[in-house]
């Protein structure tokens, strides 16, 4: 049975990662601010992409570019996983320390 979009991303976000080893807290700190900022560089590019797509759709009688959109699930996912790490809801940092599934 084929699983639905949710389906599919849930898994990426809750589904099966390596563990992590635990690392010295001062260096959780670096990392943190690091995702902090790449954070933020995300929705600097979540709000261009939006806009990007917007103007798409009023030019294609609303019909949205596939790839525009696959580029804002995988962002999507990889804010979601950033977060987890930032809130010690996972020990395994986000690209591009492991891989972008």
């Amino acid at each position: 049975m084929a699983q639905s979009d949710d389906d599919k991303i849930q898994g990426r976000i809750h589904g099966p990662q390596h563990e992590a080893e635990e690392e010295n807290i001062f260096l959780r700190l670096v990392y943190m601010i690091l995702i902090a900022v790449m954070i933020s560089f995300a929705q600097t590019i979540l709000g261009v992409l939006t806009v990007i797509q917007f103007v798409i759709m009023l030019i294609n009688r609303k019909e949205p570019n596939e790839r525009i959109a696959e580029v804002g699930t995988d962002l999507g996912v990889w804010v979601a996983k950033a977060a987890r790490y930032q809130t010690a809801a996972s020990n395994v940092k986000p690209w591009p320390w492991t891989e972008l599934d």
